[in-house]
């Protein structure tokens, strides 16, 4: 046990990488003098190197500044470390202390320093002088090498502050955890069973599907003669060994490798091909902005609204793909599942209209919103609009009650609260439309 509580201390704490580091910068300086001295410190001429006084002022200067971007990267992770606490969870911090690259990022640091300290006191100013160097040379590499981590650790640490990294972290720990605590058995059961026949392609890892090749899932369905529909949608998180692709027909021919690969399984959503998600941002930034919270911010809630607006304002004429694919002779080979007019109306304004029900500037330029779609919407589509507003008003009368300010928050303003407030046209009742 004493053994198991060594390891576990030293594989969650900061410090273990760090001095292994220092060590090695002992050591790489103290074998680059031994060389110099084998040498006669004649190896490295000194027109690459410098005399005395340029080696002390290399030197000097690579100390200080791996000081410098030490302090950096430890003030830059413990800031991390305080955001995500109060982000996401108190229990992230072990994560945040376990990662390696901040621990490699401070370890380099200082095993440069403590090259160029220990390298230091080998420059000799007597007679002609002495300048180690392959110690120098050295240096500078651990120089060049440090701004290249450096830059990679700030990439590192913007990708690890994403909210998906930190679930995949975590949830990738579990799940090794969970393979190794509870081995498979070797009895196919579930979803695996269902793949007995051939009829599904298993999703080889998780992921979130965010890019479908739709042409070459077409051509892989047309050479082997069947037809294939996609599981999840566009955005949707598939389990590792869950179905991903259906078969329909005969599976035999079927490249299954090439079928998989032609989609992707990214940690998080993205933009290439899910235009959904971009809608889906813009609501959370208006929810985020009136949800209980310090601060209140409705202004910003409005400038997402408009976003939204103008987004379905260019959806309202336009056709949506009903997810059938078909090869060159009309065969249909690909089915996935796609968004709809009434769709794209329910993801913009359901969660706004829900969590800002009780803030004029909000309500006033959702029906703003939802008037001035009307005129550029079909007849068809103008259901789910009109449906929309029943809510709205609904909603906002159940949060003011029987205030006298339910006629105000009902009112038209592109602007939420804005020049149209002072318009004696705008108090008036909700149904007057």
């Amino acid at each position: 046990m004493k053994l198991f509580r060594l390891l576990s201390h030293i594989r969650s704490s900061l410090w273990f990488v760090p001095v292994v580091c220092v060590l090695a910068g002992i050591v790489i300086s103290i074998g680059t003098i031994a060389i110099d001295r084998h040498y006669d410190y004649d190896l490295v001429p000194e027109s690459l190197t410098g005399g005395p006084d340029a080696a002390v002022a290399v030197f000097s200067t690579v100390a200080a500044s791996m000081v410098s971007l030490a302090a950096l990267v430890l003030t830059v992770t413990m800031v991390v470390v305080q955001l995500a606490m109060q982000q996401f969870s108190p229990r992230i911090v072990q994560t945040f202390l376990q990662d390696k690259p901040s621990q490699f990022a401070i370890g380099l640091f200082v095993a440069t320093f403590t090259h160029a300290m220990v390298a230091l006191r080998e420059v000799r100013f007597e007679a002609d002088g002495t300048v180690p160097g392959v110690a120098v040379l050295v240096a500078y590499l651990l120089v060049v090498l440090c701004i290249m981590v450096l830059v990679a650790y700030v990439h590192h640490i913007g990708q690890s502050l994403r909210v998906a990294s930190l679930i995949e972290l975590v949830g990738n720990r579990t799940r090794a955890l969970l393979d190794e605590a509870y081995p498979e058995s070797g009895e196919a059961g579930g979803d695996r069973a269902a793949d007995d026949d051939g009829r599904f392609l298993l999703a080889p890892k998780s992921g979130v599907v965010s890019n479908i090749g739709h042409d070459r899932l077409v051509e892989v369905a047309r050479a082997a003669g069947c037809s294939l529909r996609l599981i999840p949608a566009l955005g949707e998180f598939v389990a590792a060994g869950a179905p991903l692709l259906e078969v329909e027909g005969d599976p035999t021919d079927l490249d299954k490798r090439r079928a998989v690969s032609s989609l992707v399984l990214s940690l998080e959503r993205t933009l290439d091909q899910d235009v959904a998600y971009g809608l889906r941002m813009l609501v959370d930034m208006a929810e985020r902005a009136v949800s209980d919270s310090p601060f209140l911010d409705p202004t910003t809630a409005v400038q997402a609204i408009d976003r939204l607006y103008d987004c379905l304002r260019q959806l309202a004429g336009r056709s949506f793909p009903d997810g059938v694919h078909r090869d060159a002779d009309g065969e249909v080979r690909l089915t996935v599942s796609s968004m709809d007019w009434d769709a794209y109306v329910h993801l913009a304004f359901d969660e706004i209209r829900m969590a800002g029900a009780a803030s004029p500037q909000i309500s006033r330029r959702l029906r703003a919103s939802l008037l001035d779609l009307k005129t550029v919407a079909s007849l068809e589509r103008q259901v789910v609009l009109d449906e929309q507003l029943r809510l709205l008003e609904a909603s906002t009368s159940a949060a003011l009650g029987d205030s006298p300010d339910v006629a105000l928050a009902m009112g038209t303003d592109r602007q939420g609260l804005g020049v149209a407030v002072g318009s004696s046209s705008e108090l008036v009742s909700p149904t007057d439309g």
